[in-house]
């Protein structure tokens, strides 16, 4: 569990609302169901015009990974990768086959296979770069939707407030409506941009952040059983991984 995003969003909206509050308004001046039909429902018309299914049905997926992300230690993969360089300088490469059996993560079961079968250094290096840049390619698509929602949340909110202006000019005979109405119409203002940078744009921050992490992950991964396949020293190999972490 992320305790900072939570953290986040509480303030996020115990900002807001708070801030208000201070300034003598109430909770009620903020909410506004026209305009947040027109904020939410038009910026998500806009992602579904934009985005292929695919591609959005994977990066509503991801948005669990806000509060809780995959676990990656760099320090576990070198101590994994270290493990298997003992074990193969000890037993050969036919020796991972029970580690290969228990690993549970894919990408390091499949250089593992690629190592036991007897696969060029190069060759899995090649195999295993091709995956895990298109993974990375992928995850990155997700983030940016997000990023596009924050884009399009402030102006959206913007057509919100004008059509909200507009509905006032036709009461102008009122004054008394004049002021609940102008302050209702840029509601859909606050809405737009709040959303944009409150969530839309921190949760495509954070999903490029995990991204880059697992992708880091991944190229110490291929370094060691690379090195491994060139029959480098464990502790050799240990050394060179640290780099990672530094």
């Amino acid at each position: 569990m992320d305790i900072l995003s939570i953290v986040g969003v509480v303030l996020a909206f115990a900002a807001i609302i708070g801030g208000n509050l201070m300034e003598g308004g109430h909770v009620g001046a903020l909410v506004n169901g026209p305009a947040a039909v027109i904020v939410i429902g038009g910026t998500f018309a806009a992602i579904a015009l934009q985005t292929s299914f695919p591609l959005l049905k994977h990066a509503i997926k991801r948005l669990r990974w806000i509060f809780a992300p995959p676990y990656i230690s760099l320090d576990n993969g070198i101590d994994k990768v270290v493990t298997w360089s003992m074990r193969a300088r000890k037993s050969g490469l036919l020796g991972l086959e029970a580690l290969a059996e228990k690993e549970v993560e894919p990408f390091a079961k499949k250089g593992l296979q690629l190592l036991i079968d007897g696969a060029e250094p190069e060759s899995i290096r090649s195999i295993l770069e091709v995956e895990l840049v298109s993974k990375e390619s992928r995850e990155m698509d997700a983030a940016k939707v997000y990023d596009s929602m924050g884009g399009y949340s402030p102006t959206i909110g913007i057509i919100g407030a004008v059509m909200g202006l507009i509905h006032v000019m036709t009461n102008l005979q009122d004054p008394k409506m004049l002021g609940t109405g102008i302050a209702t119409a840029f509601v859909a203002t606050i809405y737009g941009v709040a959303l944009a940078n409150l969530l839309f744009f921190p949760i495509g921050s954070k999903l490029k952040e995990i991204a880059k992490r697992q992708a880091t992950y991944g190229e110490l991964i291929i370094e060691g059983i690379v090195s491994i396949s060139e029959g480098e020293n464990p502790r050799a190999i240990e050394m060179k991984l640290k780099g990672f972490v530094t």
